[in-house]
């Protein structure tokens, strides 16, 4: 369990994955980060039971500190031990949870994770343009545009813009 002031991130456990399983099915959330596909209730169980069997992820629930339940969660994925670098993402699932600091809170501490436990030098994302919510939220946490993918995914009907962002270990510019 890794605590910040008002969230924890721990381990996805069984108990997640109702609610996991509808934040795949909302359409409205799925728009922000990728083309909605529903998802298979079986298929969706054996997936989240298995992460931990993957050394290239990392995923932790996003928890309250004053509540038990999952709010989010945060992924590092794509980590390469050889290359340093590893990839970032999070969703904050309801949007009552949206907008109370948890998602800047839980990625500090993901940022924190990988330069610390997972000797990382390099996070990289991806956002769409029509996110901006998302981008000044990364921004906050200090990751800078990289570049921009035109017209990179097609997403409910609409060509959208994919924002490359990355934040690099602060003492290893030099690595």
């Amino acid at each position: 369990m890794i605590k910040g002031k008002s969230v924890v991130l721990t381990p996805i456990i069984p108990g997640d994955f109702q609610a996991l399983f509808r934040w795949a099915n909302d359409v409205e959330v799925a728009r922000l980060n990728d083309a909605y596909r529903p998802a298979d209730w079986v298929a969706h169980q054996e997936w989240w039971s298995n992460i931990g069997k993957d050394q290239t992820k990392v995923i932790f629930a996003i928890r309250a500190e004053d509540a038990g339940a999952i709010i989010g969660f945060v992924q590092i994925i794509n980590i390469s031990p050889v290359h340093r670098s590893a990839t970032l993402g999070i969703r904050i699932g309801d949007e009552a949870n949206r907008g109370k600091g948890y998602g800047t809170e839980a990625i500090g501490l993901a940022v924190d994770y990988a330069w610390k436990h997972l000797n990382l030098s390099r996070l990289a994302l991806t956002v769409f343009a029509t996110n901006p919510r998302a981008v000044a939220l990364y921004e906050r946490a200090g990751f800078l545009r990289e570049g921009l993918l035109s017209r990179a995914v097609f997403i409910d009907g609409a060509w959208v813009d994919v924002v490359l962002m990355a934040i690099h270990h602060p003492s290893r510019d030099a690595d």
